[in-house]
């Protein structure tokens, strides 16, 4: 193994060390299509929102409790300034998840009256040399009495 090194946050990394998490973020980021790999993340999101435990664990490694890094902004106080912009649940599935990640706020996008399938596929584009997505999935969703 690769000695320990500390990064420019300060936390130690082992240099040499190949994990499953990144096997699997690199498999999906690179090899499976943009819009699957979004569907692959949601259902294992609604699977750890099924289980209280792994819900606890997520907390405990990802929640800060930092007074410091409060806002308030428009008569709310959000824990830390770090949120999650609209489309990434886009039928509220598992905002209460996405919390236990660490993130003080999710928006969870555009509902409709009725349910709709928005744009055909495929519709949502990696630009891995600009480290972007192109979105074009439209407002696909369950409609306003599902959500």
């Amino acid at each position: 193994m690769g000695a320990p090194r500390a990064d420019s946050a300060g936390l130690t990394k082992r240099t040499d060390e190949v994990t499953v998490y990144r096997i699997f973020l690199l498999a999906l980021s690179r090899f499976v299509p943009a819009e699957t790999a979004h569907e692959a993340v949601m259902g294992l999101l609604r699977f750890i929102s099924a289980h209280s435990f792994l819900r606890r664990l997520l907390r405990s490694a990802f929640v800060l409790r930092a007074p410091e890094l409060a806002v308030k902004t428009l008569g709310q106080t959000f824990p830390s300034p770090l949120g999650l912009a609209a489309g990434f649940d886009k039928n509220a599935e598992v905002y209460d998840v996405l919390a236990d990640f660490g993130f003080a706020f999710v928006e969870i996008g555009t509902v409709t009256w009725r349910a709709q399938e928005g744009n055909p596929r495929p519709r949502l584009f990696r630009l891995p040399k600009d480290r972007a997505l192109i979105n074009r999935m439209g407002f696909n969703n369950v409609g306003a009495d599902a959500v």
